[in-house]
């Protein structure tokens, strides 16, 4: 992947995070609440990977 594709990849994460962010908080929502939120998100995308790891035993 070319250095310019990549970086402009990684602002735009950024960038919608930051709007998430932004949207959820005035939308009044509690930090902790989308603390928990992403977090069983997370844990919720690593389960589902099930047997398939990605490093040499």
């Amino acid at each position: 992947m070319p250095l310019p594709h990549f970086l402009i990849l990684i602002a735009a994460v950024i960038l919608v995070a930051a709007l998430t962010l932004w949207a959820s908080f005035a939308a009044g929502v509690p930090a902790v609440a989308v603390a928990l939120i992403a977090l069983s998100g997370a844990a919720l995308l690593h389960l589902a990977q099930g047997d398939r790891h990605d490093h040499d035993a």
